[in-house]
This record gives C-alpha cells, sequence and structure tokens, in this order.
C-alpha cells in the first residue's frame, strides 16, 4: 500500500490538457534522493536548476507521515500545507530525517529561477473510530478518512451534488462544471481546470484508491466511479450540501 505519493516536477512543456503529471509512490520504509543530479544519472526526484545540490536531500517514506532530510550544508528548505493558510515548516541545513504532518505538501527549495518545488502526499493518516477505550490490540481506522474542510473534498461533493439533490440524476458533472460551482467560494476563487483534475485523480489513487480500468461512461470512468464509491458508502452525505455556494434560482419565461 502507497503511503506517500511525490508529484514529480515540471511535465513536458505544453501538456496535454489534462495530462496526468508523473508520480511516484512510495511504500513504508522507501526513500527517493531530490536534486540536480549528475550527467547520465538522474535522481529519482529530479530538480535541474544549477542553484540546487546535485543531491539536496531526500523524502522517506514512514507509516503514515513521511520525513524530509536536508543534505544541503547551506540552504534552509520550506514545506508547505497545501490545505493550511499560510502554515510551513523549514528543514535547515543538514537536517536529517524531519518528520512532516501535513497530508498535502509542497517542497520548495531555492534556486537561481523560480524556487524549485515538487509536492508530496501522504494519503494514508490514521483517524480513531470512536472514543478510546481500554481494550487491548489496535485502533480501529477509517478506511476513507477525508477532510470536509480540504479542497478535494468540495471537488467530491460537487461532482456528487446532482444525485445527493436527484438520486435519479444520471448525469455527473464535467470539470468545467465543477470549476464554475465552486468558484464562487471564497477559498476557490483561484481554482483552475487542472487543479480540479489534480483534486480528482488524488481522490481517486489516494484517498479512495479506485482501481483501473474504469469503465467507460457518458461522464468519463474515472468521475462516474469516484461518484459511485462515494455516494455507496456516504462519504459525502446531504448536510455536506451546505458547504457549496448557494444555487441560483432557475428563471423560467
Amino acid at each position: 500500500m502507497d503511503t506517500v505519493i511525490v508529484q514529480l516536477p515540471g511535465p513536458a512543456p505544453d501538456p496535454a490538457p489534462g495530462a496526468a503529471p508523473g508520480l511516484l509512490r512510495m511504500g513504508p520504509g522507501e526513500a527517493a534522493v531530490f536534486g540536480r543530479g549528475e550527467p547520465g544519472r538522474p535522481l529519482a526526484i529530479p530538480l535541474p536548476d544549477q542553484g540546487v545540490s546535485r543531491r539536496a536531500g531526500e523524502v522517506v517514506a514512514a507509516e503514515d507521515y513521511w520525513r524530509l532530510s536536508n543534505f544541503s550544508t547551506t540552504a534552509t528548505y520550506v514545506v508547505e500545507n497545501l490545505e493550511g493558510a499560510g502554515e510551513h515548516i523549514k528543514v535547515a541545513p543538514g537536517r536529517l530525517g524531519a518528520p512532516v504532518p501535513f497530508e498535502l505538501s509542497r517542497v520548495l527549495l531555492p534556486a537561481l529561477g523560480e524556487p524549485a518545488a515538487f509536492k508530496v502526499f501522504a494519503p494514508q493518516h490514521a483517524y480513531l473510530d470512536g472514543p478510546p477505550g481500554g481494550a487491548d490490540g489496535e485502533h480501529t481506522v477509517s478506511p476513507f478518512a477525508l477532510d470536509p474542510t480540504a479542497k478535494y473534498f468540495l471537488v467530491l461533493l460537487a461532482l456528487c451534488e446532482p444525485r445527493l439533490r436527484s438520486p435519479s440524476t444520471a448525469a455527473v458533472p464535467g470539470v468545467t462544471d465543477v470549476l464554475a460551482r465552486l468558484r464562487a467560494l471564497p477559498s476557490c476563487r483561484g481554482l483552475t481546470r487542472s487543479a480540479v483534475n489534480y483534486h480528482i485523480d488524488y481522490l481517486v489513487g489516494a484517498k479512495l484508491r479506485l482501481r483501473e480500468p474504469y469503465e467507460e461512461g457518458p461522464a468519463g470512468g474515472k468521475r462516474e466511479e469516484l461518484v459511485a464509491l462515494a455516494l455507496r458508502f456516504d462519504l459525502v452525505r446531504e448536510e455536506h450540501l451546505a458547504l457549496l455556494p448557494p444555487r441560483r434560482p432557475v428563471h423560467r419565461p
């Protein structure tokens, strides 16, 4: 089971619309070095800017989080919480194995151009099911640990909204529809089509762990199966609709 998923930086210039970025999947105990690399010897996480060390650091997957090592002797690295309001941690030069508690993170390194960056997702955070008891043994954890305050949850909710309001509705919204539905929220004013696609891929591959092949449907196999699974297990419910902006009334002639 994947513990950490790294979005490899920088797809090729002018990628096809909706193209999925390169992903590096890591299980517990696996490590990946990031940096500029050497000629003919690229690293697992390549950062080609000349201002980045050849071996700048390392990401190590743990059980439900990940660790970051900074191999630089001079540069401080920053890890941003992508779901937080400016929340971040700094990893000092030479720091080894710094634990990162964020579920969705962006690692930033000083570079000659724009800061070199890559994203790291730790989807296997554990959640206690119910209050702690006195029984021995491991706690029960939720197989689908979703955060209702996260943007990916809003994307899932917008996809499920038509069938939550009318179970007989067959149509699943497209990416453009989701974007239009969410942009009225202050937290989603900067949302883009590629970001919506990325959140869908994150839900499919990390949070709800759908398996390929997806059945083809009029709304696209991934989105169809995502909505079906979320509604089947009540991962989104009618009370969650309050998180969406009010719907505009339909004026009929």
